[in-house]
């Protein structure tokens, strides 16, 4: 028998469109790379399509598996992923969200990428890591002219060829990177992996990684130590005499998020590697590639903040309370407009980074700003994951806390980019390490922030406190994470003042840089325009 009727519950929001974002797309032709919207636009209806949304639903729900061996005994080291893993790289490979940009000669190429990731993002996270380090190797890679020349093409190749073959037999590459031991995470001097030259200019590489994602991925840029000192080396999965590199899969890891990727540890038993860089140079030679990943974390942290923001507007403005919508009571316009706020800052700051990318090559001020602004947006913007996205799942209530939502797999997702390519205390002080080597990334940041004075009375006093806090050394480190998330919200700030909507830039500065907020979301003073502000998340 019938007991009750079902009513007053919110509609999936597929099919909807992830490219419909004021903020991505005025900061994609702000940066010069106008010319890509309608292929974001095309990404965005697709990754929002059913159909690809339930590629991320089942890649997660059905993570990797490690086969060690085959039926026979035979060491295989394999990872079988779901097949919609690889319908989510086809697509990614297929609209250069990897490598792609250094080889495209058009303005605004990483601009235009960085829309293009946030956008596919929002799809599905996991994939999205070794599509990241593909991106990321290139620079690192180009210390070895010889081996960039052979593999940059492939390596920017719009084909996904999965499978384990020699690199250069394939039509496209996917690379990886292995850094960190269990004895030393982020402190990867005390890594103990050896290289020892051989005859033929090859290093002979012993030792084993506590982290390597994507370890199906064709090569690999890894530390090792040899007679020079820590040194990075390039290790293909196969050599090329068409033998398998002795890297062994020893097992992989079992996460809080980020299911759909595999991360392993891995061994390697006398594999063969080629020297990346200058011998003794490995952490200044694979710097290159970690700055370019700690991009995509500043990306993905805000592709979560914009999709949890959509996903809480859209539910409460189908979902009814005490006789009215959700999205027309008072507290919740408050909580939604400040997650909406959230989600703008940390994507315009992050298209300014993004532009800085592509203008650095032959603009020093650029350059330095880039090494400043990367480091202290990747410390805070990756920081306010974790908590924009519990907000945006306690928008739902109960229906949030199940796993049918999606809220609890963005919600899993969000500490990772703060973890990958050093922690919070690590970004921290690679802030200060940057001012303290380059003296211009300080000019730098001054002179773009200040691009803004005058506009706002709370900025200009932000602006000035940054100056006090850097002129005063003592305890420095210590104060550390006070000092860079002060200048990453007056960057923030400053960007959200020359170019986001007045709603959205008032409202941050009166909070994130003014005394007038409280300690959680939803905590704006009164008279900012709530509605303006909310309709930049409807999808």
């Amino acid at each position: 028998m019938p007991t009750h009727e079902v009513f007053n519950q919110v509609p999936p929001i597929a099919p909807f469109d992830l490219s419909h974002n004021p903020a991505l797309l005025e900061g994609l032709h702000r940066e010069g790379a106008g010319w890509a919207e309608p292929e974001v636009r095309e990404l965005g209806v697709f990754a929002g399509s059913e159909e690809v949304q339930d590629w991320g639903r089942l890649a997660n729900e059905y993570p990797p598996v490690l086969h060690t061996h085959d039926r026979y005994g035979h060491r295989v080291d394999e990872v079988e992923f779901h097949p919609h893993w690889h319908d989510l790289m086809r697509v990614a490979v297929r609209h250069g969200l990897h490598a792609t940009p250094w080889t495209d000669n058009r303005p605004g190429a990483h601009a235009a990428r960085a829309a293009k990731f946030f956008t596919w993002g929002g799809a599905e996270a996991g994939h999205m890591c070794p599509i990241s380090m593909t991106y990321a190797v290139v620079p690192a890679l180009r210390h070895n002219p010889e081996l960039a020349a052979k593999y940059e093409p492939l390596l920017a190749s719009t084909t996904y060829d999965f499978g384990l073959r020699e690199p250069s037999t394939k039509a496209g590459l996917i690379a990886g990177m292995s850094m960190t031991e269990k004895q030393g995470g982020s402190d990867v001097r005390a890594n103990t992996t050896t290289a020892t030259p051989q005859p033929d200019g090859s290093y002979r590489i012993v030792g084993h990684k506590w982290f390597t994602s994507a370890p199906m991925s064709d090569m690999f840029l890894t530390l090792a130590q040899a007679p020079g000192g820590l040194s990075c080396f390039l290790l293909p999965r196969v050599l090329p005499d068409g033998t398998r590199n002795p890297i062994r899969i020893m097992r992989l890891k079992d996460k809080l998020g980020n299911k759909s990727n595999a991360s392993s540890e891995i061994e390697y038993e006398n594999a063969t590697g080629w020297l990346i860089g200058a011998d003794g140079g490995g952490v200044k030679t694979i710097i290159e590639m970690v700055n370019m990943t700690r991009l995509d974390c500043v990306i993905g942290s805000a592709t979560g903040m914009r999709t949890g923001t959509v996903l809480a507007v859209h539910h409460a403005r189908h979902r009814k309370a005490f006789g009215a919508a959700l999205v027309d009571q008072p507290a919740m316009r408050n909580v939604l407009a400040d997650l909406v706020i959230e989600s703008d800052a940390a994507t315009t700051v992050m298209m300014r980074l993004a532009g800085a990318t592509d203008r650095a090559g032959g603009d020093p001020a650029e350059a330095a700003l880039r090494r400043i602004a990367l480091a202290v947006t990747k410390y805070w913007v990756c920081k306010r994951a974790p908590a924009h996205a519990a907000e945006a799942l306690e928008c739902f209530g109960g229906n949030g806390y199940t796993e049918e939502s999606g809220m609890p797999r963005l919600y899993r997702e969000a500490p990772l980019m703060s973890i990958w390519e050093g922690s919070g205390n690590v970004a921290a002080l690679d802030a200060l390490r940057a001012m303290g080597r380059n003296p211009e990334t300080v000019e730098a940041y001054f002179a773009e922030v200040s691009l803004a004075k005058g506009e706002n009375p709370r900025l200009d006093d932000a602006i000035a406190r940054v100056g006090k806090e850097l002129a005063d050394l003592s305890d420095i480190e210590y104060r550390s994470r006070r000092v860079v998330e002060l200048m990453a919200l007056v960057l923030q700030g400053a960007q959200l003042v020359r170019h986001g909507h007045a709603a959205v830039a008032d409202a941050f500065c009166a909070t994130r840089l003014g005394y007038d907020w409280g300690m959680a979301f939803g905590t704006l003073p009164t008279g900012v325009d709530t509605a303006a502000i909310i309709e930049r998340a409807f999808v």
